[in-house]
């Protein structure tokens, strides 16, 4: 509706209680409840002692969101932790090794490239990263696909067993567009000829 001379009866809502509420520091919002419309919509309010910390709760809500975007979008989940990256750097690298030339540094190099992940993962839960990544790739060369990083208890375990998921999307967003930056920059440089 871009006026109100435009607005017609189905545009229009109907709730229970429209107020304003003081939510605290003199700061007012308008409350609507009881609507009765079939939407299913809602508003989060975030508040917080300070900017940083407001901020920092509206970041994590966005990621949330954006997890259950995913999960709409596909409905597939994969083992966390890091086990995927893992076991993708270990299979690139074992293909890396058969084949010769530009081709083959340019896939070991995306396959080192995936370790940083469960790297990350370990240093920001306090391990110490260098050894628990070589105990994930130890573990994952024995055979154990599902072993993954568990933050909780500070060790390698099989994360299925943990019920630590993640959306399959999410993996296959983040490696795609690594992927195409790549690419952008090898091609502009002329270092690789992309296809």
């Amino acid at each position: 509706v871009s006026t109100q001379s435009t607005g017609m009866p189905e545009h229009l809502g109907l709730a229970d209680l429209v107020e304003e509420v003081h939510v605290g520091g003199g700061n007012k919002v308008v409350s609507i409840t009881g609507c009765q419309s079939t939407a299913r919509t809602c508003s989060i309010l975030v508040q917080g002692s300070n900017k940083l910390i407001t901020e920092e709760a509206d970041r994590s809500i966005h990621d949330a969101l954006c997890v259950i975007r995913c999960l709409v979008k596909n409905k597939n989940m994969i083992a966390g932790g890091g086990a995927p990256e893992t076991e993708l750097s270990i299979k690139l690298s074992q293909y890396a090794a058969t084949l010769s030339g530009i081709e083959s540094h340019c896939i070991k190099a995306f396959a080192e490239s995936l370790e940083i992940i469960p790297f990350t993962l370990a240093e920001n839960a306090g391990l110490s990263p260098i050894n628990i990544v070589t105990e994930l790739r130890n573990r994952h060369s024995l055979g154990e696909v599902y072993a993954g990083i568990n933050v909780k208890k500070s060790c390698i375990t099989n994360i299925t067993e943990e019920n630590v998921l993640q959306p399959l999307l999410v993996s296959i967003s983040a490696i795609s567009l690594a992927s195409e930056t790549v690419r952008a920059i090898l091609k502009i440089d002329d270092i690789v000829n992309t296809r």
